[in-house]
Parts: structure tokens; C-alpha cells; sequence
């Protein structure tokens, strides 16, 4: 399987409660975030949401859809959310919270690795243009989390 590590990073002008939230309610991405074509909770795991397990399919400038399931394996609201995926993408990714003078520093760590035969096989030469997909679907957050909550985007890598 081939194997990517992506770091994002967004900053809002905006509570850290408030970026928590719209995370936290994935649900509703498909409304603000550019290229969720679904997301859908199947599970709500515990009170806390340890593991709630939500659904999701992507799609991008690369022409096909990216279906996989994440179930949430630490809650610490709200500076902390880790999942663990399965399906076309396997791995880990975490968001971390940081508040400072109500602005919200995001990070967003996605360790995963590709499922699908044809996807590993064509690795080798797809990786940047797989890569470069990422950061443009990430770059579609920032911006829609940022006009969802009425704020400002102050910086977004």
C-alpha cells in the first residue's frame, strides 16, 4: 500500500469552541466544505464520542470519488480529536485545537495509506498529483469553515 503523511494547518479568526464545533459536527461539511460529497454519522460511539463512526465520500479535481469511514478514538473537547480510518484510506488523523487572543490555530495530521490496487499501482508517478489533490480539498476547508463561521481566515497551509 502506498503510504502519505499530510500536515495541515489553518488559522481562523474565530473561538476555539466555535472550530471545535464545525469539526466536530462533520455531518454538515458537505453545506460549507467544498468536495465532501457525504457525511453521514453511523454511529455515535459513547456520551463523550469516543467511538462515533461517520462515513464520508470525497470527491476533487482528480475525477474519482475517495470512500472511507473514521471512527473516533480520543475526544478531549476541545483541543483534541483523533480517528482512525478504514476503506480506500487506512490510517490515523488527528485535529488539534489552539486558541490564542480568539483566534483558532488548526492543525490537522492525516497519516493514511491507499486500499485500492490500482491506486498503489500507479503511486509511484500519481503521489504529487494525489498530494497536491490533498492540499487543494484542505484548502476548500479553510476557506468554506472560515465563510460557515462569519470569520476570517488568517493564514491556510
Amino acid at each position: 500500500m502506498a503510504g502519505y503523511e499530510f500536515l495541515t494547518t489553518w488559522l481562523l479568526d474565530a473561538p476555539r469552541e466555535d472550530v471545535w464545533d464545525a469539526i466536530w459536527e462533520s455531518e454538515e461539511w458537505p453545506q460549507w466544505w467544498r468536495g465532501v460529497v457525504e457525511a453521514a454519522e453511523v454511529d455515535p460511539g459513547t456520551p463523550c464520542g469516543v467511538g462515533r463512526r461517520g462515513r464520508y465520500q470525497w470527491r476533487s479535481r482528480i475525477p474519482y470519488p475517495i470512500r472511507f469511514e473514521i471512527i473516533s478514538t480520543v475526544v478531549e473537547r476541545p483541543v483534541l480529536l483523533v480517528g482512525e480510518a478504514t476503506g480506500e484510506l487506512e490510517g490515523l488523523g488527528r485535529w488539534r485545537f489552539f486558541e490564542q487572543d480568539g483566534a483558532t490555530a488548526v492543525l490537522y495530521e492525516w497519516s493514511v495509506r491507499t486500499t485500492k490496487p490500482w491506486m498503489n499501482a500507479i503511486a509511484p508517478l500519481a503521489a504529487p498529483a494525489f498530494r497536491w489533490n490533498h492540499d487543494r480539498v484542505m484548502g476548500w476547508g479553510g476557506e468554506g469553515l472560515a465563510r460557515h463561521l462569519g470569520c476570517r481566515l488568517l493564514a491556510s497551509s
